[in-house]
Order: structure tokens, then sequence, then C-alpha cells
């Protein structure tokens, strides 16, 4: 920035002199404030903190003229950082749908799953133990144990509630695809990819939904033993299946009479992928005649729940929505903090989860290439929405209004079915859960839709 001064009155005479020659009458001077982040000027020195004068000579109109150039520069002050502002979530996008003829992506980088197996090969050649900690070496870890009966407790609650509210809030799901919709009738967004979608131009066929449609059942095989005998294809119908939630917390502590679980009191050794002291194979223990399994746990499976819950009053609801969006929440945090200790697989293809250290060899995956696996899975250490699912659905800002349309898809947000569905039962949302239902955006008319930049 170049600003023109008067002749500097305090300049010595005899600094005209060290002038050159032809600069002798200095006429006019210009001062130069420079950013000490810019390269500095071929006519200046090195940079300083005070100020510095030099000769430049400017060709203006073919004449020459002369000037003293002042530089001042500032340094920064050590260890000082920009204050950066708070970014507050607004109109946060869903994941991405993976597409389905391809493998899922690690949840661990592939870079640190090679460095670790790298890592047990050599000690198993040099015939070392792999350190294994609770619960990788099959032992219980304590400080988990109420966790675990937490989740299942707020297992039961969310199950019983949300039959509940399914009593007075209605649930459209499609017969030809997994999309589910909650409110007075089905909405208008031509997205369905069932396979006689073509005949009905991408619309919906609805029907009415039920509470496997908004809580998605994950099931696992029920092991007594998680480090013994693999299940195989042929034995496959010799273990129960139960629902993911449960076995996980099974595994970490809850004593379930009607599903016994092997409690360990001496370690798991392994060297390398071998397990060279597992104490045994134990099996499962019968039980008596008279016990009937499904009956005692009714309360933690979805089957026929409509039938065993009742609809309740109309002035209970907004309470019993509310408990039940705090035991979902109880629920997703619970099985989070198990997870980082107990190992869960999932196939890289396909929805099956299993809960142990290692998956099974059951071939019952159909996906992209099973041929070529014989129908096994693709095991991976799998994620929470895997284990529990949040089925995201369209949020309707007024259930009993006209349905959704196309046209006006990207004004309207989402969210797991099971807060959509306690919402619009009373409950107060979860403030996480706000941005990805764009509730501050206003939804245009249908005319007005084209004008919106």
């Amino acid at each position: 920035m170049l600003l023109l001064l008067q002749q500097f009155p305090s300049l010595p005479s005899s600094g005209a002199a060290s002038f050159p020659p032809p600069f002798q009458n200095v006429q006019s001077a210009f001062l130069c404030l420079r950013d000490c982040k810019r390269p500095p000027l071929p006519v200046l020195s090195a940079f300083s903190s005070g100020p510095k004068f030099s000769n430049e000579c400017h060709r203006v109109n073919c004449s020459r003229r002369s000037a003293a150039v002042l530089c001042t520069g500032k340094r920064p002050r050590q260890g000082s950082r920009p204050k950066k502002r708070e970014r507050v979530p607004q109109n946060v996008d869903l994941p991405a749908v993976l597409p389905k003829k391809k493998k899922k992506p690690y949840p661990i980088p592939l870079k640190n799953i090679l460095q670790a197996a790298r890592a047990d090969k050599k000690l198993a050649a040099m015939g070392m133990e792999k350190p294994l900690e609770p619960p990788k070496n099959g032992l219980l870890v304590p400080d988990l144990i109420p966790v675990a009966y937490e989740v299942l407790d707020a297992w039961r609650i969310l199950i019983r509630g949300l039959t509940q509210i399914l009593h007075t809030v209605p649930i459209h799901a499609c017969s030809e695809c997994s999309e589910v919709h909650v409110a007075q009738v089905g909405h208008d967004i031509q997205d369905c990819h069932g396979s006689t979608s073509g005949s009905r131009k991408g619309f919906h066929s609805w029907v009415k939904g039920s509470i496997n449609d908004v809580l998605l059942p994950i099931e696992s095989y029920h092991m007594y033993d998680p480090f013994g005998r693999r299940i195989k294809h042929e034995t496959r119908f010799n273990y129960d299946r139960i629902p993911a939630v449960v076995e996980l917390c099974i595994q970490a502590g809850v004593d379930l009479p009607e599903f016994p679980s092997r409690r360990r009191t001496q370690p798991v050794r392994m060297i390398g992928k071998k397990v060279i002291d597992r104490g045994g194979f134990v099996e499962e223990p019968e039980l008596e005649k008279h016990v009937d399994r499904k009956s005692q746990v009714i309360d933690l499976d979805t089957h026929r729940s409509l039938e065993r819950f009742p609809p309740p009053d109309i002035s209970e609801v907004p309470k019993i929505a509310q408990e039940t969006i705090n035991a979902y929440e109880k629920v997703k945090w619970g099985v989070n903090r198990l997870m980082k200790k107990y190992t869960v697989k999932a196939c890289g293809y396909c929805s099956e989860v299993h809960v142990g250290p290692w998956g099974h060899n059951a071939k019952l995956c159909g996906e992209f290439k099973h041929q070529w696996r014989d129908g096994k899975h693709g095991w991976q250490d799998a994620t929470v929405d895997e284990v529990f699912p949040p089925n995201y659905v369209w949020h309707v800002r007024d259930p009993k209004g006209p349905p959704m349309r196309r046209g006006l898809k990207r004004f309207y947000g989402k969210a797991p079915a099971v807060v959509e569905v306690c919402m619009q039962a009373g409950a107060q949302v979860p403030e996480r859960y706000k941005p990805m239902m764009r509730l501050d955006i206003v939804v245009p008319e249908s005319e007005e839709a084209q004008l919106v930049a």
C-alpha cells in the first residue's frame, strides 16, 4: 500500500548526499507498509522489526523520480493460535448407502489389521503366546457386567413401549422393498427398487407395518462356549437364534437360566491363530423338562408383541414415548460400550451378525459373488449400526397432512424409525437428531420449489 507523503522535514541534509548523483534532489517519498508474510522486495534488505530506508527508482512517463521506502513489520506472538469458532451442526446428511455389488468397507483400517497380523505371526514363529486381556481370553470384564444388565433392561422397555405406541401411531411398509413410512398415509416419492417397481413407475406398494419394520430383527446364534467348536453348516439347527443385543449381553455377564453360558476361571491361551488351551470342550447343559425356554424370554423378542401388550390410554402415550426413546438411547450407548471390548463379527456382504471371537461356518450368504465363496460369509469386525441398525425413515412434520412429493425431496429430513415414532407420539427429540431432521428448513409449495436456488 503506497501513500504519497510530503518531504520528510526531519531528514538530515547529509542523508541526501548518500543517494546516487541522479537522485540527490529528493522531491517526494513513498511509504510502503508491507505484510511480513509476503516475500521481501528486491530493493529491501532482510526482514527486521525496525524501519529501514532504501532507494528505489520508478519510471513514470519516461521520467525518473527518487523515492524513500519505509518498511515496517511486526513479529507474531509465540504460541498464539487463532480462536476457532464452534461449528454448530446444521442439516447433517445421512450416511451414504453402500452398494450391494461391493463388499462393505472395513471399520478398522486394513493397514492396522495387517500390522497386527504380522505381529501375531512373528510371535508365533518364535513360539511365544499371544498376550490376551479380558474378554479376549475368555474371562469377563467386571466393570461391564452392570452395563450389560442395564442394556438388557432397556431392551425390554424398548420392545414394550414401542409395541404400545404402535397401537396409536400408524406404520406403513412397502411390500416390495425395505422402505418404511410413519404417517397416516404413505408418501409419493418414487424410489422403490423392488422387483415389480417398473410397472408401478417407482411408487411403493404400501401395506400395514409391524414392529419388525421399525426395530429391525438382527439375530445371532447363541453359543454356550464362544471359544468352543465352531458352528458348521450341518449343525446350525442345534443352536438357538436370539437377538444379537441379547447374545452380546449374555456373553458380557448376564445370567439367563434359559440361555446358559460358560464362565471361565482360567484364561484361554493362543499362539497365533491356534488355541492351545481352552480348558477342554464342554457341552451345553440340558434344561429341565418343565422349563419352557420361549415363555421365559418372550419379553426379549418382538415375536407377536402386539398381542402381548394391549393398547394404552391416550393420556399415557407421551409418557410411554419418552421412556421408549430414553431406552433406545440407553441400548445404543450400552451396545457401543460393550462392542469396544467384546468381539462381534459381521458379514461384509449381507446382514448376518455373529457374537464371538470368530464367525460361524454356516453357508447361508446369498449376496454378491456368494458362488465364489460357496455360500460362506465374509467375516469382518462389526459396527454398532450393524448390530443395532437405526433404520432411517422420512421425517414427517404433519402426519395428517398431504403425502410427501418427489419434487420436494431435497427439503425433507430423516431420522431413525424409533425416534420418528416416539416423536409423533409426543416425546422430546434428542438434540443430536435435529440436524438430520432439517427442522429449520421451510418446505415450500410445489409451485415455489422451482424458484428456490
